[in-house]
């Protein structure tokens, strides 16, 4: 992991813009840490590059000089006409609402995405871009510390689950880059880091349905307290748990991916299918 070690502000910040709490804007002013997040995006002319939550433009700017085009996701009204001045549609594509709603396969495929997402949302903007994940080449993400942690966290570890484990079946993870608050305006009382997620081959993907894991992952940490044969006792006997190997006391965090893919595939067995009609 590495940190930034600059703290000139960027020029953007300058623009007067009073930053909304109910969107959770906190800007990125901190140029060195900015440079380090293109440096790790790495943009090609051609990319299919989508920002969400571009602010003042603080990324977006060094993106462009990167980019033949750039897609941006914003929220924010006032904040969408200062870009709108700003550039012009042939290199800045301006997509108005809100992220969470937001089509991004309507984009196209090896699509990229990157920004600083808003630490309200991050974690349900996460699972809704997971969604897309067949689509998507990578994403870099700027979040709060504490959400990377659990994203990256491993079995036994007290950050793991429920994000862990659905993020780490689908995507490749890397801690990238530690960001202090004194790197926003204003500064945000939590810790920052940068993030990239990288879709993994569907070859790889053993669960055969994503619902199901979901199911499974979304009931085993729905009491992390409890033990397991509790806790999955609506989807489980004690026999299916202890015929995959399952010990019945162990509990959500110490199980690893595999063991709930297993589970996964052992209730879409189970499972009758959807016809027509019904």
């Amino acid at each position: 992991m590495k940190s930034g070690k600059h703290r000139s502000h960027s020029p953007s910040v300058q623009a007067g813009h009073a930053p909304r709490k109910r969107f959770g804007q906190n800007f990125l002013v901190d140029t060195g840490i900015i440079t380090s997040i293109v440096l790790a995006i790495d943009p090609r002319p051609q990319d299919l590059l989508v920002e969400i939550g571009p602010g003042l433009g603080a990324l977006t700017e060094p993106l462009m000089a990167r980019v033949d085009h750039l897609h941006v996701v914003e929220i924010d009204r006032d904040l969408i006409a200062r870009l709108k001045q700003r550039h012009g549609r042939d290199r800045l594509t301006i997509h108005e609402g809100d992220a969470l709603a937001f089509d991004f396969g309507s984009l196209g495929n090896r699509l990229r995405v990157a920004g600083n997402l808003p630490y309200n949302i991050s974690t349900p903007l996460l699972f809704h871009l997971a969604s897309f994940a067949e689509q998507i080449w990578d994403m870099h993400f700027m979040l709060q510390k504490e959400v990377v942690e659990r994203m990256v966290a491993e079995p036994g570890d007290g950050a793991y689950g429920r994000l862990s484990v659905m993020l780490q079946y689908r995507f490749y993870l890397e801690w990238l880059i530690d960001v202090p608050p004194e790197s926003f305006d204003p500064p945000p009382k939590v810790q920052s880091a940068v993030v990239r997620l990288m879709p993994k081959p569907v070859e790889e993907l053993r669960a055969h349905s994503q619902e199901c894991l979901s199911r499974v992952v979304t009931a085993a940490f729905s009491q992390r307290r409890k033990m397991l044969r509790n806790t999955l006792k609506d989807l489980f006997s004690d026999g299916e748990l202890e015929q995959l190997n399952i010990p019945l006391t162990s509990r959500a965090e110490e199980l690893p991916l595999e063991r709930f893919v297993d589970l996964a595939n052992l209730l879409h067995q189970r499972t009758p299918p959807v016809t027509a009609g019904t």
